[in-house]
């Protein structure tokens, strides 16, 4: 079998003009920014022109924070487990008869973290606006703003400001707990002043109204209200649950869970030690004669590194089982699945569940010794056709050229690709770039 898979030659590319949307500078992600910034343009120009939103003796400052936390509504909301398989349920309701045109572009629904990106950048924007409108309308007329408005702005705006400096690529890249930290406790703060400052605008605006009146008059409140309860509701389901846990190697942990919850194949967990402090992600490998889940965790920094050397009892877990990328591959009549070292573990629920037919090509170093017979006797008795290339014996392949030659004798329509970072673009733009569905994670969280 992997004589032909690895003598396969690539086909050239396609022309300039296809190929340059395959580029991930302009992936779906980015399109969803740029979608979302053109439709909040609009809506300033609108304000500009016909809105009158900025008169000479009057601003209206309601409509911009409209325009703020509507733009933050949408950044929280699709980011909410129960939204994220909302949006994967409804695209891969597309029956495989569709035109492969239209799937190919259902099946990047993961890129949906493109209109939170698109939509917090663009909320800052408008809030540093409103941030100017305000101070603007303190010096025309100071009665009409109160200290607490002015205050709770300018801290929001510096929240604002260092969680979309800590989001930028290369510092969560390098800096990725500072990240996460800051992202999370710097969003609880900016939603309480947020609470403190709509309450406060409001009162300034309409002083003759009740608290509740000011309520039901401000469609921000309600906005803020579900977002609050979106933020929540994953921490109503945090518990510390038990684990087993077993180490085929120093390079690879098994986690095995059952306190209740079976999770659907292709579906994620987030489990941390300290849950104030970081959350990791883990694709769930639910077995369908057993009750529970394990997950696959490879040595990849100091804190899978940690489980794997001193095995905890117990962890924590919170939210529900969430979608991930592989769950596109019911939009397929056949699908390739390429897989590097511990990315078999995202691969392996999707193996055993056996929704169509699949095709598995998995390069990692000496499997057996690595992962353990356990697991590679598992994946031989779900994929007993599996291409499987030690990376010990027969060195690192060509991976674009080892996929595109699996989906050629395979005869599938897509490929989805489970690696790291750099090796999934590799190969996801390479297929693309030569007319093929391709998919892969986008690490954008």
């Amino acid at each position: 079998m992997m004589a032909p898979y690895s003598q396969s030659e690539l086909p050239a590319k396609q022309g300039l003009l296809q190929r340059m949307w395959k580029y991930p500078a302009l992936e779906h992600y980015v399109r969803l920014i740029i979608l979302v910034s053109a439709i909040n343009l609009g809506w300033l120009i609108y304000g500009i022109t016909s809105g009158q939103w900025f008169a000479p003796n009057h601003i209206d400052l309601t409509s911009l924070s409209n325009m703020v936390i509507s733009n933050f509504f949408v950044a929280i909301l699709v980011r909410q487990q129960y939204v994220i398989n909302l949006l994967f349920w409804l695209a891969t309701r597309a029956p495989v008869t569709w035109p492969l045109s239209v799937r190919w572009h259902l099946g990047k629904i993961y890129h949906h973290g493109g209109l939170h990106s698109g939509c917090a950048v663009n909320g800052t924007l408008w809030f540093a606006l409103f941030t100017g409108a305000l101070i603007y309308q303190h010096n025309q007329n100071p009665a009409s703003v109160s200290a607490t408005s002015l205050f709770t702005t300018w801290g929001i705006i510096g929240l604002l400001v260092v969680m979309i400096a800590m989001a930028m690529p290369n510092i969560r890249k390098k800096f990725h707990n500072a990240f996460e930290r800051t992202h999370r406790f710097a969003g609880w703060s900016v939603l309480i002043l947020f609470w403190v400052q709509a309450f406060a605008i409001a009162t300034d605006s309409q002083p003759d109204q009740t608290t509740w009146e000011r309520m039901l008059n401000t469609p921000s409140m309600w906005l803020l209200l579900i977002m609050s309860f979106s933020i929540l509701l994953p921490w109503l389901r945090l518990r510390r649950v038990p684990v087993s846990i077993t180490t085929p190697s120093r390079h690879v942990a098994l986690l095995k869970f059952n306190y209740g919850v079976t999770p659907f194949a292709g579906s994620s967990m987030a489990i941390s030690r300290s849950p104030l402090s970081e959350w990791h992600h883990f694709a769930n490998v639910p077995s369908p004669t057993e009750p529970g889940y394990r997950l696959t965790v490879s040595r990849a920094g100091d804190w899978t590194g940690k489980l794997i050397d001193d095995k905890p009892s117990h962890v924590w877990v919170k939210g529900v089982p969430t979608a991930g990328v592989a769950n596109i591959e019911v939009l397929f009549k056949r699908v390739v699945y390429i897989a590097t070292g511990s990315g078999i573990g995202p691969c392996l629920p999707h193996l055993l569940a056996q929704k169509l037919p699949m095709q598995l090509v998995w390069s990692t170093r000496d499997p057996r010794k690595t992962y353990g017979d356990e697991l590679v006797d598992e994946i031989l008795a779900a994929q007993p056709d599996a291409l499987i290339w030690d990376t010990d014996k027969e060195g690192k392949p060509d991976m674009v050229k080892l996929a595109y030659a699996a989906y050629k004798a395979f005869d599938a329509e897509a490929v989805i690709c489970i690696s790291n970072q750099k090796l999934t673009r590799q190969v996801v733009y390479g297929l693309e770039s030569r007319g093929i569905p391709a998919y892969g994670a986008i690490w954008d969280s």
